[in-house]
C-alpha cells in the first residue's frame, strides 16, 4: 500500500472518530495542513473556531502569524507537517481535557508513524505538556532542544500567546531561526540564503 492510501485511510479514521465528547460539538475535524512525509512536524494545541470551520489548523489569527514565521524562514509546504494535540475544537476554545488528549493520542501517535518527523516544534505550553508528559512551564522550556530516539524536539510560545505579548515575538523568531538551522545541519534543507536587498 502506497503512503498516499494508508494516509487517506487514517484520515478517513480521523473524520469518523467519536472517541470523545468533542466529537458531538465538532463541525469538521482537524487533521493536519502541509506535507504527508515532512521532516518537521509543528504540534499546537487545538483547533480554533476559524479551523473547526475550515477543518484545517492553524489559519486563524495564530495561523497568519505562524504562515508569516514558515515563509520568513523559506519553510515550504512539504517541509512541515502541522497538526494538533487535538483533532476536535473544545468547546468554547478551553484547554483540552487529560482524557480528550489520551484518546486524541491514539491518532497521532499513527499520525507520526506515517509522517516520520525528525523535528519536533511544540507549540504552547498544552502541546509541550501532553506531548512530553512534563508538567513543566513553557517558559522555562521554550528554546531548548531535547534530544530523544534520534529526534529533535523543541517547545516554544504558541503564536496566539505572542499576538496577545507582542514582547516575546523575537524569541518566537530565534525559535524558528533555531529550527531551521537545526533542518541544515541534519541535511534536510540547504543553508537559507539572504538576499542583500532583504538586508
Amino acid at each position: 500500500m502506497t503512503i498516499q492510501a494508508r494516509w487517506n485511510q487514517f484520515v478517513d479514521k480521523c473524520l469518523s472518530c467519536r472517541a470523545c465528547e468533542l466529537a458531538e460539538s465538532r463541525q469538521n475535524v482537524v487533521v493536519w495542513r502541509g506535507g504527508i512525509k515532512a521532516p518537521l512536524m509543528i504540534l499546537g494545541e487545538g483547533p480554533g473556531a476559524d479551523e473547526d470551520r475550515l477543518g484545517k489548523p492553524f489559519v486563524g489569527r495564530s495561523g497568519q502569524l505562524l504562515d508569516l514565521l514558515l515563509s520568513s524562514f523559506d519553510l515550504k509546504e512539504k517541509d512541515y507537517h502541522i497538526c494538533n494535540i487535538v483533532k476536535c475544537r473544545p468547546p468554547g476554545n478551553r484547554v483540552p481535557t487529560r482524557e480528550e488528549a489520551a484518546e486524541c493520542r491514539k491518532l497521532l501517535s499513527e499520525q507520526l508513524r506515517l509522517v516520520r518527523p525528525t523535528v519536533y516544534l511544540l507549540m504552547g505550553g498544552t502541546a509541550y505538556k501532553y506531548f512530553t508528559g512534563s508538567d513543566e512551564g513553557i517558559t522555562r522550556v521554550r528554546g531548548l532542544w531535547i534530544e530523544t530516539n534520534n529526534c529533535f524536539v523543541m517547545p516554544t510560545f504558541h503564536p496566539a500567546y505572542v499576538l496577545r505579548d507582542p514582547r516575546k515575538k523575537s524569541l518566537l523568531w530565534q525559535d524558528f531561526a533555531s529550527v531551521r538551522k537545526k533542518l541544515e545541519e541534519l541535511s534536510f534543507l540547504p543553508p537559507l540564503r539572504i538576499d542583500a536587498g532583504e538586508i
